[in-house]
C-alpha cells in the first residue's frame, strides 16, 4: 500500500495514543463505536454531528460493521472528507446478497461494500464477525482476508468475538487484532485472551466497556440487551466512590494489555463527557482491586459476552 493514503493518527491528537499490537496503526486509548448510530430513526444531523465531534474530541478511531444498519454509509457522508483523520474498523462475513455468509466470497464481498458505503479506498482494521468456533477455522476466511490485506484494501485483519473461537483466533498465524468485551462486569479475557495476545503481538480493542450500563435500571430489564450485566452487577454488589459510568470506562480503557476501547453512543455531548473522564487517566490500584474482587468473589463461570 502506497505509505500516502496510510491512515496513522498524529502524536498531536488530544486523546493519548498507543500502537495497535504490531500492526503498524496508532490508535486512541478511546474510540467510537457506532451501532447506535446506524439507526435509521436518528437524523442524518445528529449522526453526522457524532462522527464528526468523536474525531474532534480525539476518538479518532471509528468502529462499524454491516449489522449496524446506516453506520457504514453515514461514516462515508460525515467523515471520508477527513479519512486521514481517523482509524476505521468494519467487520465481514454476512450480509452481502446473493452470497452464502461465511464464505470467501463473502469476505471479498463484504469489504467490496464497506469500501463503498465508507467512501474510501483501504479499511484500517476488518475483523471477522463473532462467528462460531467450527466457522472461524475455516481456512477459506483467512485466506480472503490475507488476499485483501496482499491487494492493499486491508492494513490489519483478525477478529470479534469471545471465549474458544477468540482462543482459536489468538493462536493462529493470521490474527492481528481481536476485539473482546471488558468492563467490571466482564473480566474473563483480562486473565486469558488479552494476556495471550500480547504475548503474541496482537492489537487489542475493548467493546462494552460500559456494560451496557445497567445501572441505568432501578428494576431487572427483562428482555433488554443490558440484562446479563444488570444480573453481574445485582450479584458483584460493587461499590465505589466514583460515578459508574466513568469507573467502567476508565477500567477498560487503561486495563492491562488493551490497546484501544470503544465506546458507542448516539449522542455528541456523551462524546465530550467520555472524553473528559478519560484524560483523568487510569484509576488507582485500590479502585482496579475493587472490581477485581468483586468479579472474583461472585464469578459464576461468567463468560465473554458476545
Amino acid at each position: 500500500m502506497d505509505d500516502t493514503r496510510t491512515v496513522d493518527v498524529t502524536p498531536s491528537a488530544p486523546l493519548p495514543l498507543r500502537p495497535l499490537g504490531r500492526t503498524g496503526l496508532w490508535v486512541p486509548v478511546l474510540g467510537l463505536g457506532t451501532g447506535g448510530l446506524g439507526d435509521p430513526t436518528l437524523s442524518e444531523e445528529q449522526a453526522g454531528t457524532v462522527l464528526n465531534r468523536a474525531v474532534d474530541f480525539g476518538l479518532s478511531l471509528i468502529d462499524a460493521a454491516p449489522s449496524y444498519g446506516l453506520a457504514e454509509e453515514r461514516i462515508g457522508r460525515h467523515l471520508s472528507w477527513r479519512r486521514r483523520d481517523f482509524v476505521l474498523v468494519t467487520k465481514v462475513g454476512y450480509g452481502v446478497p446473493g452470497i452464502p455468509d461465511w464464505t470467501g466470497a463473502s469476505i471479498r464481498g463484504g469489504i467490496e461494500a464497506a469500501l463503498a458505503r465508507t467512501q474510501t479506498d483501504h479499511l484500517d482494521v476488518v475483523l471477522l464477525h463473532s462467528c462460531p468456533l467450527e466457522t472461524l477455522q475455516r481456512g477459506e476466511l483467512s485466506e480472503a482476508l490475507l488476499g485483501a490485506k496482499a491487494a492493499g484494501l486491508v492494513r490489519a485483519v483478525g477478529y470479534s468475538g469471545e471465549n474458544e473461537a477468540l482462543a482459536a483466533a489468538i493462536r493462529s498465524q493470521w490474527c492481528e487484532v481481536i476485539e473482546v468485551s471488558v468492563n467490571p462486569f466482564d473480566q474473563r479475557a483480562l486473565s486469558t485472551a488479552i494476556p495471550a495476545a500480547a504475548e503474541r503481538g496482537i492489537g487489542v480493542l475493548a467493546k462494552r466497556p460500559l456494560a451496557n450500563a445497567p445501572w441505568r435500571f432501578g428494576e431487572r430489564p427483562v428482555g433488554d440487551y443490558a440484562l446479563e450485566y444488570w444480573d453481574r452487577r445485582a450479584a458483584m454488589g460493587l461499590k465505589c466512590p466514583l460515578p459508574e459510568d466513568e469507573y467502567a470506562l476508565r477500567f477498560a480503557a487503561f486495563a492491562p494489555g488493551v490497546d484501544a476501547a470503544i465506546l458507542g453512543t448516539r449522542r455528541p455531548e456523551h462524546v465530550e463527557a467520555a472524553a473528559r473522564m478519560i484524560k483523568a487517566g487510569p484509576l488507582s490500584p485500590e479502585l482496579v482491586r475493587l472490581a477485581k474482587d468483586a468479579f472474583a468473589e461472585r464469578d459464576q463461570g461468567w463468560a465473554g459476552q458476545i
